[in-house]
């Protein structure tokens, strides 16, 4: 078994496990909207996309956000605190990076599982219990690298335990550069983008920066209209 990482959905790459992350926020999200009863995320990656999917659903909530801001006309945004409470089983979600990572890794993996620093025991474990090749897919920020989603690739490399790529090791190594989560995602691109765009939300970033207090692991379960469909 052995553990690769790109640090963008463009960079090459495929194994039979995929792992996406976009700690800030998107996968987060997906996570706390799963664990607070949604039953199903569509993750697309454009916005004509998402109110396509979600007119021809019938019903749902229309979740997501461009430069950390909510989307107009859009029910919700990409908070994961906005999502503890339940609204409608059918959460379709469009961000700026972490949907179209999802859609990306649906095209070069078997199966593809969300990671965030919330549910990382849970994911390691799956991940592990599949026995299979792994690719860490960061989202990172509009094609570059992200140092959040990377803190948190190094973490997965380092809980897996397994033979390691180059790139697997620098993310397990970067780890090592910050006292804890939260230094590290408040000096990501990621997190100073929110802290500057959405000042109002800098209290999504402590709350990302738990490690494993979610028992739930999103996968992929298929695509609709160019939508991945993720279920717990």
């Amino acid at each position: 078994m052995r553990v690769d990482v790109v640090f963008t959905p463009d960079e090459a790459g495929a194994a039979p496990t995929g792992i996406v992350i976009d700690v800030i926020r998107a996968t987060s999200t997906i996570c706390q909207a799963l664990v607070s009863g949604y039953k199903t995320v569509f993750c697309a990656a454009d916005v004509d996309e998402a109110r396509a999917l979600r007119d021809a659903l019938g019903e749902g909530v229309l979740g997501g956000e461009r430069n950390a801001v909510r989307i107009p006309g859009f029910d919700l945004g990409n908070s994961p605190r906005e999502y503890l409470e339940l609204i409608a089983e059918t959460l379709v979600l469009s961000t700026t990076n972490g949907t179209r990572a999802v859609v990306a890794a649906a095209g070069r993996c078997e199966r593809v599982l969300i990671a965030s620093l919330l549910n990382l025991s849970a994911v390691v474990e799956a991940a592990r219990d599949a026995g299979d090749d792994v690719l860490v897919v960061c989202a990172g920020v509009q094609g570059t690298l992200a140092l959040d989603d990377a803190f948190v690739a190094g973490r997965i490399v380092e809980l897996l335990g397994c033979e390691r790529t180059d790139a697997a090791d620098a993310a397990a190594r970067l780890t090592t550069t910050w006292t804890d989560a939260e230094e590290a995602f408040r000096a990501s691109k990621s997190g100073r983008n929110l802290m500057e765009n959405a000042p109002e939300l800098e209290a999504d970033i402590p709350f990302c920066a738990r490690e494993s207090v979610l028992d739930v692991v999103p996968r992929l379960v298929g695509m609709r209209a160019g939508a991945a469909e993720i279920t717990p």
